[in-house]
């Protein structure tokens, strides 16, 4: 069998084309995605999660945090964060489950134990959460708005228990560090 005319100029022409500098390979432009630099550095799960709460991407936080569990262990901050990314999922009794855990491995932290006060007023055991407050608050020495705003709160739910029911609530998460959460309930 024999090559016709057209048969014959397009074997040709891809023959040229596979040698030139546009040909079948990759060219001297990158157009592909990047290789992965082996001596770079990755950035800490910890963080990113904290970024993508502040942003409220509560999913991708968690997932960011429960990476950074696989690095650096189930530390009492990873599960503090663990158990905030679940509170802003409305996962009440995950989220209280892990700030207990993380209360118990760092007694003297006040943020695990104002988290576990917010979680407790969510759940509506405000009790609780009163004493949970005062405990951040007193282990905190008074420093942080956010706790002293949450005690108050709690306290106000506590002498008045018609109180919040048709109003919106805001309830401040802390970290460690320099960022503030700020989780709203309304009243649902």
């Amino acid at each position: 069998m024999g090559l016709t005319q057209t048969g014959f100029a397009v074997i040709t022409l891809l023959g040229m084309a596979a040698c030139s500098t546009g040909g079948f390979s990759a060219s001297g432009q990158d157009v592909f995605a990047p290789g992965i630099d082996p001596r770079g550095e990755a950035v800490d799960g910890l963080e990113v999660g904290h970024r993508l709460m502040q942003a409220e991407q509560y999913e991708l936080a968690l997932e960011a945090f429960i990476r950074a569990a696989g690095t650096r262990g189930l530390t009492s901050e990873v599960l503090t964060a663990i158990g905030t990314a679940n509170l802003g999922l409305g996962r009440l009794n995950q989220a209280e489950e892990q700030l207990r855990r993380a209360a118990d491995m760092e007694p003297d932290w006040p943020e695990v134990w104002n988290n576990l006060g917010v979680v407790l007023m969510e759940k509506g055991e405000i009790a609780e959460a009163g004493l949970i407050f005062r405990k951040a608050y007193a282990l905190d020495n008074g420093q942080s708005d956010s706790i002293r705003d949450n005690l108050r709160l709690a306290l106000a739910k506590l002498e008045n228990s018609a109180y919040g029911v048709d109003n919106e609530q805001e309830y401040k998460l802390v970290r460690r560090g320099s960022s503030d959460y700020l989780i709203r309930n309304t009243g649902i």
